[in-house]
């Protein structure tokens, strides 16, 4: 039993790792195209530069910003050849990369509401089992919310982790109002002097806008009870996505508090551009 566990998890870190791994060996072989044989810096350089970051899904925006910034460093004359270019692409992604990330968890307000919206499918309730056991693990008291009433079995599936965790959970009858379980959530997290409530919220397209009312009202409901409240709104999205994200990020940020996107990689694109998206999606 122990070892078919075993071969389970390393089955899937191993396509885990594979998958990121072909992402990671196209683009970096496009690079090494770009620099392979050239000694100087010129124009055409940064043409191909431009082509092989679009081609990553990396957006037109976020390729623009990442080409004025290596522009700027060019003419400061600290890059004096193309392995400088190189090591500075490497570092201006990671920039880019490191103010796309807030802090996940704010100590402002108690309890801490989190909110975690998308579409169907991308992982919401999966997130909220690893946010509980990362908070747990911090010494925090959680309490998982199954506002998701509309998906068959959503509640059993976070009760389920809810037992794994020994995580405090509320859940209703399926077709409960969201909002209702939202308060009913809220308020017996604010009892029992717990620090989080993550509330899992059905799956809704971002052009549904009586889907969005909905998200609207349970943001209100929270906030009656804990000003502030939902301190956090995490956006999950799948990391083969791409450019599409950045719509659902614009129209799920219009909820008003701060949204943070999750990137997810899946197995059913084998050969497409993955997560790449996420950059663009920073602001």
């Amino acid at each position: 039993m122990a070892e078919t566990e075993t071969q389970k998890k390393s089955g899937w870190w191993g396509r885990l790792q594979q998958a990121v791994s072909r992402t990671r060996e196209q683009f970096t072989q496009r690079v090494d195209d770009i620099f392979l044989g050239r000694k100087e810096i010129d124009p055409a350089a940064f043409a191909q530069l431009e082509a092989a970051l679009l081609a990553a899904d990396l957006g037109v925006e976020t390729t623009a910003e990442l080409l004025d910034r290596l522009r700027q460093r060019l003419e400061r004359q600290e890059l004096a050849d193309v392995t400088a270019l190189r090591q500075a692409l490497r570092e201006e992604l990671t920039s880019l990369l490191r103010a796309a990330t807030p802090p996940v968890h704010s100590p402002e307000g108690k309890p801490h509401v989190v909110f975690l919206v998308g579409v169907n499918g991308t992982g919401k309730t999966t997130t909220i089992a690893k946010l509980a056991h990362r908070w747990q693990a911090e010494g925090h008291r959680v309490l998982l919310c199954a506002a998701d009433t509309f998906r068959a079995a959503a509640g059993e599936q976070l009760e389920v982790w809810a037992q794994r965790l020994q995580a405090e959970l509320l859940r209703q009858k399926p077709g409960a109002d969201p909002a209702a379980v939202v308060y009913d959530a809220v308020n017996a997290a604010r009892a029992r002097g717990l620090d989080d409530v993550l509330v899992d919220t059905a799956g809704r397209l971002h052009t549904k806008s009586n889907l969005m009312a909905e998200l609207e009202k349970m943001k209100r409901t929270a906030g009656k009870l804990v000003p502030g409240a939902p301190q956090e709104i995490l956006l999950v999205l799948d990391a083969t996505t791409g450019q599409n994200g950045l719509a659902q990020a614009r129209q799920f940020t219009v909820l008003g508090a701060g949204a943070l996107v999750f990137a997810f990689l899946l197995w059913r694109n084998e050969t497409g551009p993955r997560g790449h998206g996420l950059e663009t999606i920073r602001a």
